[in-house]
């Protein structure tokens, strides 16, 4: 079983659920999983090619999943991701 974190921003879509268990083996598996139980929250992680959107930024127990094998890393018990949305603002 892992843990998905989510941030404020996104919660609005997993009827503001912070944390979300499920058992997966990698991270894109994982992350289909929690989109497929929040269907909404599909077009604010993949884009229309499916592929993670390049402004999400997952980290599995604190490293950027970039890091090692982007979302084809593989996940084991007890393991942490957390999704963040980069924002982007200014003057």
């Amino acid at each position: 079983m892992i843990t998905i974190q989510l941030p404020t921003a996104l919660r609005t879509f997993t009827d503001g659920q912070a944390d979300i268990s499920l058992e997966a083996p990698t991270v894109d598996a994982a992350l289909r999983q929690l989109t497929a139980q929040f269907a909404d929250l599909q077009r604010h992680l993949f884009d229309d090619a499916g592929k993670l959107r390049s402004f999400v930024n997952v980290y599995l127990n604190d490293e950027n999943v970039r890091s090692f094998d982007g979302v084809n890393t593989a996940l084991k018990d007890g393991d942490v991701l957390m999704l963040i949305p980069a924002i982007a603002g200014g003057r």
